[in-house]
């Protein structure tokens, strides 16, 4: 058995796992990260990789990481919740550790684990990830490997155009589905409805001490799965876009597997409902034709440290 280590960089924390060749992980550690340092957060990942190495006879590592990574899989381009600007990972840490080391985008890794391990792990050939979380991230695999793109930056989902002329996204276009499926998305639906129609978002102002410009996420969820109408309006809106999305995907790529991760679906057929019901009626001129599943991602948190681990198990065949 192979074992290697994955580590999931994030702007907050860097978690580090060793993982097997079924996906489990057997020993995980964590620590804060460092964001507006580049060498300190790289002594973070090296320190952990170290660590871990010690009590494990790994073989590779795997990093993923929440930005831009060049073709090549060694170069962070950009991280816009880190300070890495052309950083140059996978050779440092190599050198620092005497292991092989493979950089990945943090959503693809994701993606690649609930393609090996997770809600695709039935599938051989073709799955689409969205994770729905304070924005809208993606992972597509094809023919069994990841799709990258020729720069290494391919499938960044969250801002394919949605609305023409919408909201403003983080990315400098207008209407893309990050500002319309999103966790940050919902919260504005909540928002702007409990304002509208203060009495039928009761429970929702009640955890929010009555402030519309206080609810959160959480409380959108929690008043949702109470019967908050205006919560559950709000997820309904999240699943509708994200459902037309998914849609767009099948038509595209015709995957086997379309998967739903992120924070956002904890709240379950909150928002997995009516995701499907607007995927159907997407596609309802396909009917005769076979159509991709839509399935909630299985492996949670885990994900990062097992996708990474897993790619960088390739490294060793």
């Amino acid at each position: 058995m192979t074992l290697t280590i994955g580590v999931d960089v994030g702007g907050t924390k860097v978690a580090a796992g060793v993982v097997d060749d079924t996906g489990s992980v057997l020993v995980q550690a964590r620590r804060d990260t460092p964001a507006d340092d580049v060498g300190k957060t790289r002594d973070v990942i090296i320190d952990l990789v170290g660590d871990l190495a010690a009590g494990h006879p790994v073989a590779a590592v795997g990093i993923g990481a929440a930005g831009w990574i060049d073709a090549s899989r060694s170069v962070v381009l950009f991280a816009p919740n880190l300070a890495w600007r052309d950083e140059p990972l996978r050779e440092y840490v190599s050198g620092a550790t005497g292991l092989p080391v493979i950089v990945e985008n943090d959503a693809n890794v994701a993606a690649w684990a609930e393609f090996r391990h997770g809600a695709a792990r039935d599938a051989d050939d073709s799955m689409v990830m969205f994770t729905i979380g304070t924005g809208v991230g993606g992972g597509i695999v094809l023919g069994g490997e990841l799709l990258r793109g020729a720069n290494g930056i391919a499938a960044e989902l969250g801002h394919m155009l949605t609305v023409p002329d919408g909201h403003q996204c983080g990315c400098g276009r207008l209407g893309c589905i990050e500002q319309y499926a999103s966790g940050s998305a919902l919260v504005r639906f909540a928002r702007a409805a409990a304002r509208q129609e203060p009495h039928r978002a009761t429970a929702l102002l009640e955890l929010a001490g009555g402030e519309a410009e206080a609810i959160t996420g959480r409380m959108v969820t929690a008043a949702a799965q109470g019967g908050d109408p205006v919560s559950a309006e709000a997820f309904a809106q999240v699943g509708r876009w994200l459902g037309t999305s998914l849609a767009d995907m099948a038509q595209i790529l015709d995957p086997q597997v379309l998967v739903v991760g992120g924070g956002v679906i904890d709240a379950g057929d909150l928002l997995m409902g009516p995701t499907r019901r607007s995927f159907t009626e997407a596609l309802a001129q396909r009917s005769r034709l076979p159509v991709a599943e839509i399935r909630p991602a299985e492996l949670g948190n885990s994900a990062g440290v097992i996708g990474a681990a897993d790619l960088a198990r390739r490294l060793t065949r």
